[in-house]
C-alpha cells in the first residue's frame, strides 16, 4: 500500500520538518520516499508517493494536512455558490509530480512505478466535511437534498484525479491504483447513483494509455460489482471479505489486491505467517492476485515484518 514507507526510520529521518503535501510536491523527496520501500523489502513494484488532496492542493484550493486529524478544507463545499466557486479552480501544474514520476522511474529501472490517485467521492467528502469524518453526513446529506451541485462538485473531481493520473502515466507510470477511502460509507444504491459514474469519468483520463486499473476502497465489500463496472481491470479488497468470496462476487474473472489484516502484522509470526498463506489460498480462486495488505500499513509497524511477509510471498 502506499503508506509502505511510512513505518521505515529513513522515512522520518527525510521527512524531518517537511509537511506532507510539500513533501510531496519536491520531487527529489517524492523519489527517495517512493525508494524506500522497494530498497528495504524488495517489493515488486513501487506506488508513487503523494495524497489525495495534493491535486486539490495543486488546483489552488486551501487544503493543509494537519498532524492527527488529516486533511482540512478552509472553505467547505456546501451551497451552490461553493460549488461554483470550487469548479472555477482548474487543474494545476503537474510539473512537480511527472518530474518526481521521471526521476522514479529512472531509479527503478524493471521495477515497475503504480501512479495514485484519490476518487472522487472520497474527495468530495473532505470537501464537503472540510476535514476527516465518520459517517460523512453533510456529503451524503447534500448528494440527496441537491443533486446538481453534488454533480457540479464531483464533476469537478473526477476530472481533476483523472488529469492526475494521466500525468503520472505520461511520466512513466505503469499501472494506476484509484483509492476511495470513504465510498464503504455508503450503500450500493448510493455508490451506484451518486459516484460510480465519477470514477468511471475519472477513469477515462487514462483508459487510452493502455495501464491496468486498479479500484480499491475500505469497508466496501458490497460495493465491489460496482467497483469493477466502473472501470476497473483489478479490484482491491481490504481484510474484512476472504479473497475467495470476493471473487466469487466478482463473476470469477476479476483479478484481485489485497487483503492481509494490518492487525495481524503485530501478532506472532506463526500467526502472521499462517494468515498470509490463508490469503493468498484464497486468492488463488482469482484468475491472478497481488499480494498486498487489506489497508495501510499501519505507522508503528516493525518494518522487518514486512520484508519477512514479502520473502514468505516470493517463496509461494
Amino acid at each position: 500500500m502506499r503508506q509502505a514507507g511510512r513505518s521505515l526510520p529513513e522515512y522520518h529521518e527525510v521527512r524531518r520538518g517537511v509537511g506532507m503535501l510539500e513533501a510531496c510536491l519536491r520531487p527529489e523527496l517524492a523519489t527517495e520516499i517512493t525508494l524506500q520501500p522497494v530498497r528495504r523489502h524488495g517489493v515488486d513494484a513501487a506506488i508513487f508517493f503523494s495524497d489525495i488532496v495534493v491535486p486539490l492542493r495543486l488546483a489552488g484550493v486551501d487544503v493543509e494536512i494537519v498532524s492527527g486529524v488529516g486533511p482540512v478544507i478552509a472553505d467547505p463545499v456546501r451551497t451552490v455558490s461553493d460549488a461554483e466557486r470550487l469548479a472555477a479552480h482548474a487543474a494545476g501544474d503537474h510539473a512537480a509530480v511527472q518530474e518526481a514520476v521521471r526521476l522514479t522511474v529512472a531509479e527503478l529501472g524493471e521495477t515497475p512505478l503504480i501512479g495514485f490517485g484519490g476518487a472522487p467521492f472520497t474527495l468530495a467528502a473532505y470537501l464537503v466535511e472540510g476535514r476527516p469524518s465518520r459517517d460523512h453526513l453533510a456529503a451524503r446529506g447534500l448528494m440527496h437534498s441537491d443533486p446538481a451541485t453534488w454533480d457540479r462538485v464531483m464533476t469537478w473531481a473526477a476530472d481533476l484525479t483523472g488529469a492526475f493520473l494521466r500525468a503520472q502515466v505520461e511520466a512513466g507510470a505503469r499501472a494506476v491504483q484509484l483509492f476511495d477511502s470513504w465510498a464503504g460509507g455508503l450503500s450500493l444504491a448510493d455508490y451506484t447513483a451518486y459516484a460510480a459514474p465519477y470514477s468511471a469519468r475519472a477513469l477515462s483520463h487514462v483508459k487510452d494509455l493502455g495501464v491496468p486499473i486498479v479500484h480499491f476502497g475500505t469497508g466496501t465489500s458490497e460495493l465491489l460489482g460496482a467497483m469493477k463496472d466502473a472501470g476497473a481491470d483489478v479490484v482491491g479488497v481490504d481484510y474484512r471479505l476472504p479473497l475467495d468470496e470476493a471473487s466469487r462476487r466478482l463473476g470469477g474473472t476479476t483479478p484481485l489486491q489485497g487483503n492481509i489484516d494490518p492487525a495481524l502484522l503485530t501478532a506472532p509470526w506463526e500467526v502472521l505467517e499462517a494468515h498470509v498463506r490463508d490469503v493468498v489460498a484464497r486468492g488463488r480462486q482469482a484468475p491472478a492476485h497481488v499480494l498486498n495488505l487489506g489497508h495501510g500499513v499501519p505507522p508503528t509497524t516493525d518494518p522487518g515484518v514486512l520484508t519477512r511477509i514479502v520473502e514468505l510471498a516470493h517463496t509461494l
